[in-house]
């Protein structure tokens, strides 16, 4: 298994910004979701969307360990919210942006 850091596009991005890594207050994020039917396939036309938050500044042996995954939400309904995203992830984008 390899960091994540390891990849030809981390690689590439350190090769452009090469400052952001250098200060302490600078993390990397990844932020991922899935859909899934808690109901099944054959079920009522409703889903569920976990938002998924993974830090990639600390060791590979905590990355990947599921006390250092963190759950940010759950959209759930009978739609995707697929242009509505934003409006779930804003919470989070504020609470980056502090200082």
């Amino acid at each position: 298994m390899m960091h994540h850091f390891d990849c030809e596009a981390w690689k590439q991005f350190n090769r452009v910004y090469t400052q952001f890594l250098m200060e302490l207050q600078n993390i990397c994020l990844s932020l991922c979701t899935n859909r899934f039917n808690p109901f099944g396939p054959f079920g009522a036309p409703y889903s569920c969307w976990p938002v998924i938050l993974i830090v990639f500044n600390w060791p590979l042996e905590m990355c990947i360990k599921l006390e250092f995954i963190f759950l940010f939400v759950v959209i759930s309904g009978p739609y995707s919210p697929c242009r509505n995203i934003d409006i779930y992830l804003q919470p989070l984008i504020n609470e980056l942006n502090q200082v």
